[in-house]
């Protein structure tokens, strides 16, 4: 399971969540873009939180504030000492964006799931259910805010002139401008390329089929030996929307065990449509 990981504690496989069922101590969370899924059925005792309305500021284009993310969590049943399991839809992408949240504002003992929703869904011995969880709410506080997770376009740009990793996990027609959004997306930009220096590392190509995460020496072999992500430099994921780079910054950070790793939530929604900033479309 730790497959040579640089923190292994942080991923839970399949059955270890089945194994753990029920302990007061463990709050699982499915993450996922809205929830219909969660909805129609989800693991056992599992909280459901929406990206989109839940995690995302509905006023202006930002994260959800520290007393937000307090009241959201709090009203969940969950405590700052508890193990939190995260999983969710699109292969953990949005799993992925709560875990870096969760991050962000302090929480210790966190873990993710080792292939999201589909995986807990193909294995037989694994049930689900439609039963919304018995919560009672506790007041939760925040242990800080760790804004070194976190890149915004300052940084963007200074990193942009080579002195970091600059790693683009969208789709190779996204970053070469082909497309500017995947089909039926909404959120889109002005332009269509990637930020100058960037490295094309579709978030993909560090899941198995079955949707986990691949073992560090492939991983290691994909990011450093093949395209030339510098262990030493600091580094930025960016996508389109921010949660396919988290799922990148997540491999990055807690897998390959790189220092200093940043996720740049704005992403290409952002950096698209600013006036005047530089695009590469190679």
């Amino acid at each position: 399971m730790t497959a040579n990981y640089a923190y292994p504690d942080v991923l839970v496989s399949t059955d270890w969540v089945k194994e753990n069922l029920g302990k007061s101590n463990i709050k699982l969370v499915e993450i996922d873009v809205d929830t219909k899924a969660y909805d129609a059925g989800h693991i056992p005792g599992a909280v459901g939180f929406n990206w989109q309305t839940q995690l995302q500021d509905q006023v202006r284009r930002d994260i959800i504030s520290k007393e937000a993310f307090e009241k959201l969590v709090g009203a969940a049943g969950i405590s700052p000492n508890d193990t939190v399991v995260v999983y969710g839809d699109n292969n953990n992408w949005f799993a992925a964006y709560g875990f870096w949240l969760f991050k962000i504002y302090g929480h210790q003992d966190l873990r993710l799931m080792n292939g999201g929703r589909v995986k807990w869904l193909n294995e037989p011995d694994k049930t689900l259910t439609t039963d919304k969880p018995n919560v009672i709410p506790v007041e939760y506080k925040a242990s800080g805010l760790n804004i070194d997770l976190r890149a915004m376009v300052p940084l963007v740009f200074e990193a942009s002139k080579g002195a970091w990793n600059l790693v683009d996990v969208r789709s190779p027609d996204e970053f070469t401008g082909k497309v500017i959004a995947p089909p039926g997306m909404s959120e889109t930009a002005q332009r269509g390329g990637h930020i100058p220096n960037a490295k094309s590392i579709p978030w993909s190509t560090a899941v198995a089929p079955d949707g986990t995460f691949k073992p560090a020496e492939e991983l290691r072999s994909i990011y450093i030996d093949q395209r030339g992500v510098d262990p030493k430099k600091q580094t930025i994921a960016y996508c389109r929307i921010g949660e396919r780079s988290s799922h990148t910054w997540f491999v990055l950070k807690y897998l390959l065990g790189l220092e200093n790793v940043r996720n740049y939530d704005g992403s290409w929604t952002e950096y698209g449509n600013l006036v005047g900033a530089p695009i590469e479309k190679a």
